[in-house]
């Protein structure tokens, strides 16, 4: 303990971060890294696997529900009339009079290569064809049902053809997304809304396959670490408030059986996220891609009384981006659809980042927005686009953002879905009682099989706007003392964090949505000290390495011969060990 309060974190980082890999899995993108690492891999979280089924079904999802209702547009169009109200902007029924800018304009073919934003470049197609190194990886990743990736098959015979060139079996991260909807293959994504994608058209077999590919090309890929030097690594899981113990046990599966890692330990993304920017105490806000979560965390220790899920993100603010400028007619006359097609929902996303924030006034950008039509180039548009202000504003009021459209996975999978956070069963263990196997309400199942079924409280899941979250979150901890202080230590992680104006939009409305009986007058976000998206990843890397004694690691061993009984001496859970030891060097 001494040697950690006189060391400083970048020499800490140096000695032991060599052979710690830092995995933050979200629904959207996974940051993976070397602790040592300024910054981890952002990669998009999907991957494209080639089909020969017709006819062909082009991504593969749990979509139920793709059209709006009727109900749903009419709440939006009302959502976006009182925000246009308090942001004195114009209606959605009003027309600007003498605008400098046509409302549409035209398509402009080899616009000026002038235009250095990077955002608004053109996005090309993915280029699906084998090269010799994408051929040897594809031959070397076999999943873990045992099938075999037929990269060498050829002209029938067993050999490659020569003359024609061959489709890759899989296309991972952002490629997988620019891939033309006429080309073969199925674009899958291993994590929706902050589950596991499993349903009846994706079952869980395939989801585990996918997650164990994306992961094992991107530590080939990305960060050099081939299959047979894994054994010198371990790795730190940081995982979604959201993800359920199942899903926690089969993710440490795909680590340590499928990915062969020495040892791994599990952290939750808001505990992380404290520790990644050097504080005990917040209120940490997760604004993700298609899941916003609040939690608490006090002295180093979650709250789990305090967690609230929103099924809302950054993918909801960059649709509803389309909807706006389609309703004020500022959209080219191109068929953009962010549902079926990845790499609009991609183009999208670029023109949210660099366009949109929250401000008074009219908010109006000229920019450049493509067309992907199957089997033609991409063309390009000049446009202005408007209202630019209102979609980051359906975080306030989520029915602008119409969220059930990508509804969150069906449950009947998650026969354990206790909180991760919470006490478990306890069933005692018969010493005449194999190792794989614990004993169910009618027998003995294998442990991770037919994992028996355990009635507990469900996740809260409110479809709430994001300051009523926030403040409904810190006031459920009961002691004002707590209440004042988590006010004013507010967290805004993710990507969504970095939107212009959103600090004090939070800060305003969290401050109007207080009751007036609560004895509170001052709110106020911390500053980020590192880019928002990766605070959870960072502080993944930090806990791991201050952890050297490894109390609440578990070993590949172990884990394969048994799994990590519930109630045993090691636990996958939070280490309370772990958090007294971070917060003496935090605070040192």
């Amino acid at each position: 303990m001494d040697y950690l309060k006189s060391v400083v974190p970048s020499q800490l980082l140096g000695e032991r971060g060599s052979n710690l890999v830092v995995i933050n899995p979200g629904s959207a993108n996974i940051r993976i890294g070397i602790a040592q690492q300024d910054s981890p891999f952002n990669v998009p979280h999907c991957i494209a696997r080639r089909t020969s089924q017709l006819p062909k079904k082009s991504v593969q999802d749990q979509l139920l529900n793709s059209q709006v209702t009727t109900a749903q547009h009419v709440d939006r169009e009302r959502a976006y009339d009182i925000i246009a109200s308090l942001l004195k902007i114009r209606f959605l029924d009003e027309e600007v009079a003498n605008d400098q800018y046509p409302q549409k304009m035209g398509r402009v073919d080899g616009f000026p290569a002038q235009n250095n934003n990077k955002k608004e470049i053109v996005i090309p197609w993915a280029d699906v064809f084998e090269k010799g190194k994408s051929a040897s990886l594809a031959e070397g990743s076999s999943l873990r049902s045992g099938e075999h990736l037929t990269s060498k098959e050829g002209n029938g015979d067993g050999e490659p053809s020569s003359s024609e060139p061959k489709h890759r079996e899989f296309i991972c991260g952002e490629e997988a997304l620019r891939i033309s909807p006429s080309e073969p293959y199925c674009l899958r994504r291993p994590i929706r809304r902050g589950h596991l994608n499993i349903s009846m058209h994706y079952p869980v077999q395939q989801v585990l396959e996918d997650m164990h590919a994306i992961w094992e090309w991107i530590l080939i890929e990305k960060l050099n670490i081939p299959l047979s030097e894994r054994h010198k690594y371990s790795a730190i899981i940081v995982v979604p408030e959201t993800f359920d113990n199942r899903e926690i046990k089969e993710v440490l599966s795909i680590v340590l059986r499928d990915l062969c890692f020495s040892t791994a330990v599990v952290h939750q993304e808001g505990l992380a996220a404290v520790f990644g920017n050097g504080l005990s105490t917040a209120c940490v806000v997760n604004i993700g891609a298609q899941v916003t979560s609040v939690i608490c965390i006090e002295d180093g220790v979650t709250l789990p009384t305090t967690q609230i899920t929103l099924r809302y993100g950054g993918e909801d603010i960059s649709r509803c981006l389309l909807w706006t400028q389609r309703h004020h007619q500022t959209w080219p006359p191109i068929r953009t659809d962010a549902l079926t097609k990845p790499i609009d929902l991609l183009m999208l996303n670029r023109l949210k980042e660099s366009h949109c924030q929250i401000r008074e006034g009219e908010v109006e950008a000229v920019a450049v927005v493509h067309s992907y039509e199957d089997g033609v180039p991409p063309g390009s548009h000049k446009t202005k686009l408007t209202a630019l202000n209102v979609p980051p504003m359906g975080l306030f009021y989520p029915m602008l953002l119409v969220p059930d459209v990508y509804p969150p996975p069906p449950r009947s999978w998650f026969s354990d879905n206790e909180d991760m956070l919470e006490d478990t069963w306890d069933f005692p263990r018969r010493p005449d009682m194999s190792d794989g196997y614990y004993p169910g309400s009618s027998g003995f199942y294998p442990m991770w099989d037919n994992y028996p079924v355990f009635q507990s409280k469900p996740k809260k899941q409110d479809n709430i706007g994001l300051a009523d979250a926030i403040t409904k979150s810190i006031l459920s901890t009961g002691r004002i003392d707590l209440q004042r202080k988590l006010f004013c230590s507010m967290q805004l992680i993710g990507g969504v964090a970095l939107t212009e104006g959103l600090i004090s939009a939070v800060e305003e409305r969290v401050l109007h949505a207080i009751p007036s009986h609560e004895a509170i007058d001052t709110v106020e976000v911390l500053q980020s000290r590192t880019n928002p998206a990766f605070v959870p990843w960072k502080g993944g890397a930090i806990l791991g390495i201050l952890d050297f004694t490894r109390d609440a690691w578990i070993h590949r061993e172990d884990w394969i011969k048994s799994g990590i009984h519930v109630r045993s001496g090691r636990k996958y859970k939070d280490s309370h060990f772990l958090q007294a030891q971070a917060m003496c060097f935090i605070n040192s």
